[in-house]
């Protein structure tokens, strides 16, 4: 959270509006994606809404581990089993989509990846810090505060984390 406390806050309804807002960013710089590749967890939704916007029907992920709370961190990202299947990739045309692009070193790891196996690739996100190292080429929304998403603004229920009914 920043220092001043305020949150971005996305609902469901802003959600889908960001998605196709994107993939109309998209469809106007005449990129074309073979395939969508979701930077898991985060990005898992988001991609495949912007997958269906899109009508790209090929779809994988990179589960990518890098934050481990509101503003922890690992000292670097590190990919995370189950590893994707890449070997197609080279020459396609693919989509990166993550939630945001905070310190942009997880989407800088995978645009690495994918531009070392010579795909043609570019990044989107809903939301893109200052910060980031890296601008994504199409975003929807610029801020500096952090940012609850309507599928993670829940604590995981489980023993340890109870929702009164």
């Amino acid at each position: 959270m920043t220092e001043n406390g305020i949150r971005e806050v996305l609902s469901w309804d802003e959600f889908g509006d960001a998605a196709r807002e994107i993939a109309q960013q998209v469809v106007d710089s005449g990129f074309v994606p073979d395939v969508v590749v979701a930077i898991a967890r985060g990005g898992l939704i988001p991609g495949g809404a912007v997958a269906y916007a899109l009508g790209t029907k090929g779809v994988g992920t990179m589960n990518i581990e890098f934050y481990t709370d509101i503003g922890e961190t690992l000292s670097d990202p590190r990919i995370l089993p189950p590893l994707m299947d890449t070997r197609e990739l080279p020459g396609q045309k693919v989509l990166v989509v993550d939630d945001v692009a905070d310190s942009g070193r997880t989407l800088a790891l995978v645009m690495d990846i994918l531009a070392r196996q010579g795909s043609d690739a570019r990044s989107a996100v809903l939301y893109t810090k200052p910060r980031s190292i890296i601008v994504p080429d199409y975003s929807w929304k610029a801020t500096d505060e952090w940012i609850t998403f309507p599928w993670s603004a829940l604590p995981p229920i489980g023993s340890d984390h109870s929702i009164d009914a």
